[in-house]
């Protein structure tokens, strides 16, 4: 039975004695006032670079898989999903009994890097995990516990290694908020990283869009490292996303990710993927870059591999390996819970083969809510890979660009009333994008036919409602009251 069943009653059901009506009212009462009252205090308390708390006011008490109940009794559907941390929802069983038995052995909870049998488990369903001829040569180095710290370890490894200091990184990128890890994404303003052309087709860098515009991209990269008048010397490396996903759920072309593997192979430049959203099943593969078929030097990972817990981890090619010990280390290298966490869901992703299941409902979702770009002109644009989604809202009187049938302008303001307007029907959604203009959905892999008809359903039912409000109208939504419980 999924925890969301305990809801709060509704009051003044019919034939429900008055005592019960009133007691109810009240049992209400006191619910809200305790989620208004921590959501002051926290408003009161904490900093100002708060993000997600600002656009979605809730305060979750209980979770079960895609469910969330608020402190004031309300259900949501969850479409943002830890930002693509938790691959098999909230509170999975096979992730709670992963944690409860190390909890009942009396294991250390804390060991630097030591060896113990929960990592040694661990790394070992992470390497059956990886692509095959990747696997055979790579070693793991445990990082701190976020995706940032590993992607500022993979720069320290590929500096050491190469005995370069440049990054090659792309427009758009998102690789985490520490000071090496900004200055390769895409709202760096102070960089030491040269910044690339990433190919898309709906806002293509060259206005053309599809295969001739990843040509170009990989032309204008090519240039740049063989012009010796290009002012940019050989780099220490190169990171990119198979799919960018703050940068606004844009997948890379297979063709032109294989073109940059040629293109550092050649020029020995080790290429990073960073697959820290992409990876353990979310894009329908169970790493992203096995859609192009690649092998890369070094990848990136986190979110999914902890199973909800911090855990990050780099692993790179054997010959890589030059640290001298001690070279990067870090406290929290040895979470054991999260490490126990990661191995059930590795396990459980490949064993129910959730990442085949992701590709087919989210080839599903994509088809229909293409139909939504037909039907409402403020939706410009609907891409993704798997389950990583977006949906790009734009102003449909704006002037397209750069030519009469380019796109229109994107609209951060209908994106942000599309995320308060599914909110009110229960629907969490994040924003991400070059303006926070594209609603992204990361369901977890789980997500059953009907629960991903029920999002789909409160999607377009928030996009018929900013629509018709922008255009002045009313339109009847398609379910009732705001936060409705939806299938569990």
């Amino acid at each position: 039975m999924a925890v969301t069943e305990s809801a709060v009653v509704p009051v003044g059901a019919p034939g429900e004695p008055e005592g019960a009506r009133d007691a109810g009212a009240g049992a209400a009462e006191r619910a809200r006032a305790a989620h208004e009252g921590i959501l002051r205090r926290q408003s009161a308390r904490e900093s100002a670079a708060r993000t997600y708390a600002r656009a979605l006011p809730i305060v979750p008490v209980r979770a079960r898989g895609l469910t969330i109940e608020g402190a004031d009794g309300r259900r949501y559907l969850d479409c943002l999903s830890g930002a693509g941390t938790l691959a098999l929802g909230h509170n999975h069983p096979v992730v709670l009994e992963a944690i409860r038995k190390v909890l009942d052995s009396g294991a250390p909870l804390h060991v630097l890097d030591l060896a113990t049998p929960v990592k040694d488990a661990f790394t070992t369903e992470l390497f059956r995990s990886l692509p095959p001829r990747f696997a055979e040569r790579a070693r793991v180095q445990f990082c701190g516990p976020a995706g940032t710290d590993a992607v500022e370890a993979a720069f320290k490894l590929v500096r050491a290694a190469t005995g370069r200091t440049g990054m090659f990184a792309f427009t758009g990128a998102y690789h985490g908020m520490t000071a090496g890890a900004l200055e390769a994404s895409g709202g760096a303003t102070d960089v030491r990283v040269a910044r690339l052309p990433y190919p898309q087709d709906y806002r293509c860098p060259f206005g053309i869009g599809g295969e001739h515009g990843a040509e170009l991209s990989a032309r204008w990269t090519e240039s740049l490292l063989d012009d010796s008048k290009s002012g940019v010397p050989l780099p220490a490396g190169m990171i990119l996303e198979p799919v960018q996903g703050e940068g606004g759920v844009i997948p890379a072309p297979d063709a032109w990710t294989r073109r940059m593997r040629e293109i550092t192979e050649a020029r020995s430049i080790p290429l990073i993927v960073d697959e820290v959203q992409t990876g353990v099943g979310r894009t329908g593969a169970f790493w992203a870059v096995e859609h192009s078929g690649i092998t890369p030097d070094v990848m990136v990972l986190s979110k999914a591999i902890g199973g909800s817990l911090p855990l990050a981890v780099v692993v790179y090619r054997d010959d890589l390996d030059v640290w001298e010990p001690g070279a990067h280390a870090g406290t929290f290298r040895g979470n054991q819970l999260a490490m126990a966490a990661g191995t059930a869901t590795l396990a459980y992703v490949r064993e129910h083969r959730l990442a085949e299941r992701a590709a087919t409902v989210g080839a599903r979702m994509l088809e229909r809510l293409g139909s939504l770009a037909s039907e409402f002109p403020c939706v410009g644009d609907v891409r993704g890979r798997g389950l990583m989604i977006g949906l790009e809202l734009v102003d449909p009187e704006g002037p397209p660009h750069p030519t009469p049938d380019g796109p229109r302008p994107a609209s951060p303001e209908l994106a942000a009333a599309v995320q308060r307007e599914c909110l009110r029907r229960g629907l969490i959604v994040e924003l991400g994008g070059r303006r926070s203009s594209v609603v992204r959905l990361l369901p977890p892999l789980t997500i059953s036919d009907e629960q991903a008809s029920a999002v789909l359903d409160r999607l377009a039912d928030a996009v018929s409602a900013v629509s018709a409000a922008a255009l002045g109208e009313r339109r009847p939504g398609r379910d009732g009251a705001p936060g409705a419980a939806g299938p569990e």
